[in-house]
């Protein structure tokens, strides 16, 4: 049993079956006592970017995610929602690291040609994660 355990989550297609799937590992893969962080990384809008989004876009969706957040963790004793900007797979491993994670759940899609030249966020963790990682697929 794990009594750290992150839950990075993506707003992707197929999201809600993802996270539903992710957060019962978690809970199934927890400690009694354990506390679980569910987790967004916002990724950084290029600049050239940012000029032409709505002056509060960046603040309204930051605490549009957070609440959807909240929502999940609230479902689940002991857990709580955490919203970081940065690259989804190096913020993951670096919050994992500075908080003593010791169990990443990630869901993750079905790899294609590009995951296999580029790589994606979950192979990225798995790969590199100081923890242990459970993947749903």
């Amino acid at each position: 049993m794990y009594s750290e355990i992150l839950v990075p989550v993506a707003f992707d297609e197929d999201a809600d079956a993802k996270i539903k799937a992710a957060l019962d590992a978690a809970r199934a893969l927890a400690a009694e006592d354990a506390r679980i962080t569910v987790m967004h990384v916002i990724e950084q809008i290029p600049g050239y970017a940012v000029s032409y989004l709505p002056k509060d876009y960046i603040a309204e969706s930051r605490a549009a995610v957070l609440s959807e957040l909240e929502g999940l963790a609230a479902t689940i004793p002991g857990a709580r929602a955490c919203v970081v900007d940065g690259h989804s797979g190096r913020t993951i491993l670096d919050y994992a690291q500075e908080n003593g994670n010791d169990l990443i759940v990630i869901a993750s899609h079905r790899p294609g040609m590009q995951d296999l030249l580029l790589g994606s966020t979950a192979s990225q963790v798995v790969r590199h994660a100081a923890c242990s990682v459970h993947v749903i697929r």
